[in-house]
């Protein structure tokens, strides 16, 4: 699949990020290695210079993995070296793109997870990334059972119209789709205590579904019916059963887990079927705006979403963090005045704001010191290779 990418391709991307933006602008007298380097692992910034065909990655059998693993360590030192000498002017230019460099390898940390789950499951064998372990909590293994048949009942949680702020406010490190921060009016609305589990959206698929055009997008019935979709992405039907790969290995459907691996066009469909609707992305900001971030996320090691626990209460919000990402009705565009910076590095979010839906929240990928209430992730509606999943939302009856 072309959004796939080979493991050694990240590790020698995220490195080359530090080679072209710090090295090569600010290491004087600093002469690349391997000038080829720069074609392989550029991804997708045209103004760095031509790069490999995307499609095509998985065909670089050079350098090696030792070969890549060589180029982090000789880039770390050089980093080192160059960070060492700098005075307090040069370190004042280097240190926001040292941390957006950072930040750009915590993102790749969670396409290795998904990319390696992608590439497993396309072998018949199901390989095990990482053995199941026997629970996975929200901080600590007594928050919840991940045997727990029942999940909380999901209840929605009723919102006041108000004109809220929307957008990162400065203090810390944000990417610069969310910004600039803005005033945003947020009609009445009512959201989800949690997201939507396997065993509900297997009453969708046994309702016909992905048989009825009445519930799709237009676009997505295409898509559903040229990809022969029945059901989430990595499920497959047994016996009568329905099994799902895991990164744990090949196991029968947890209808109490949230479902992950849905496109935008399922999201939409599901709710459309349960006369619901999804968040704004507003919308879940705001609800969110109250939320600890807390939830399960990669440091767990479940690489996997989990139940929410059967003794949440009721009134509260819950997994609005990690597990799953959710899918928002808004199409990925630019906030009220956003302008992108100049050069290659403004092309890191602004050149993606077409054809793109957001999402929010992160995932069981995502690691917990990367996400924010703010952050905006945003992905093609067909895509399915992530952690994603659903919230439902209601207007007011």
């Amino acid at each position: 699949m072309p959004d796939v990418s080979p493991t050694k391709w990240h590790l020698a991307h995220t490195t080359w990020f530090f080679e072209t933006f710090i090295l090569k602008k600010f290491g004087f007298g600093y002469r690349t290695e391997v000038p080829e380097y720069a074609y392989l692992f550029n991804s997708y910034y045209n103004a760095a210079g031509d790069m490999h065909r995307r499609d095509l990655r998985g065909l670089i059998s050079r350098p090696t993995v030792g070969e890549a693993q060589r180029y982090r360590s000789s880039i770390d030192a050089h980093i080192d070296d160059l960070l060492s000498d700098a005075d307090e002017k040069l370190i004042d230019e280097i240190e926001p793109i040292l941390i957006l460099g950072i930040h750009h390898e915590q993102q790749h940390q969670e396409l290795l997870i998904t990319d390696i789950k992608h590439v497993f499951a396309q072998n018949p064998l199901y390989p095990v990334f990482r053995e199941r372990q026997p629970s996975h909590g929200y901080g600590s293994t007594s928050d919840i059972d991940i045997t727990s048949p029942n999940p909380a009942r999901m209840r929605f949680l009723d919102f006041d119209e108000a004109t809220v702020q929307i957008g990162h406010d400065g203090n810390g490190f944000s990417y610069d789709n969310e910004s600039p921060r803005h005033r945003a009016l947020v009609s009445a609305f009512s959201l989800a205590s949690r997201p939507v589990t396997n065993g509900e959206y297997l009453q969708f698929i046994e309702d016909g579904g992905y048989a009825r055009s009445e519930f799709w997008l237009s676009l997505g019935w295409t898509t559903v019916n040229e990809q022969r979709w029945q059901a989430p992405l990595y499920w497959v039907k047994r016996d009568g059963a329905w099994w799902n790969f895991t990164l744990s290995g090949f196991r029968p459907v947890d209808e109490s887990e949230p479902v992950t691996h849905v496109s935008y066009f399922e999201a939409d469909a599901y709710a459309n079927w349960a006369s619901a609707r999804l968040p704004t992305e507003f919308e879940w900001e705001r609800a969110a705006s109250d939320c600890p971030i807390e939830g399960n996320f990669v440091e767990n090691e479940a690489f996997h979403p989990q139940p929410a626990a059967a003794s949440a209460q009721a009134r509260d919000l819950h997994q609005m963090f990690g597990d799953v990402w959710e899918w928002t009705h808004n199409a990925y565009s630019p906030y009220p005045g956003y302008r992108a910076a100049r050069g290659a590095l403004g092309e890191y979010n602004g050149k993606f704001m077409c054809n793109q839906y957001v999402l929010r929240g992160g995932s069981c990928a995502t690691s917990r010191t990367h996400i924010r209430r703010t952050y905006r992730n945003f992905f093609q509606p067909e895509k399915r290779w992530q952690f994603t999943g659903i919230r439902l939302a209601r207007d007011p009856q």
